[in-house]
């Protein structure tokens, strides 16, 4: 689904930015965001610029479990994307995406999934 303000596939950056997350490639993950970007994570805080991203990304991505970064569920928003997946830890999260016009990252906003988490586990 393109972007039809911007021209660029906004899903698509999202499936590259979790395609990087599962196979750990820091550098692609990073090359996704703006060089201005911002990650906000509900537990550790902001991380402005590519540098502090990378100090925020670089642990998670070392730790990551074997069923990290799978996909629940990819949503358009009217300004941007909403990604539901498993964290690092295998929590299950959802982080908001918005981008520039040229289609960086200008913005991730984390935060835990406490309802569908607990379906996922009556569903076990």
């Amino acid at each position: 689904m393109a972007n039809t303000n911007n021209r660029f596939d906004a899903v698509g950056v999202v499936v590259d930015w979790i395609d990087a997350c599962k196979q750990r490639r820091l550098d692609a993950l990073l090359d996704l965001y703006d060089d201005a970007a911002i990650v906000e994570c509900c537990e550790s805080g902001s991380f402005n610029g590519r540098s502090e991203m990378e100090r925020y990304w670089r642990p998670r991505l070392a730790r990551a479990g074997n069923d990290a970064f799978a996909i629940d569920a990819l949503t358009p928003e009217e300004d941007g994307i909403s990604l539901d997946y498993r964290g690092y830890d295998g929590r299950i999260m959802r982080t908001h995406f918005r981008f520039t016009r040229s289609g960086k990252i200008r913005l991730t906003a984390c935060e835990p999934v406490k309802s569908t988490a607990w379906r996922r586990t009556i569903g076990h």
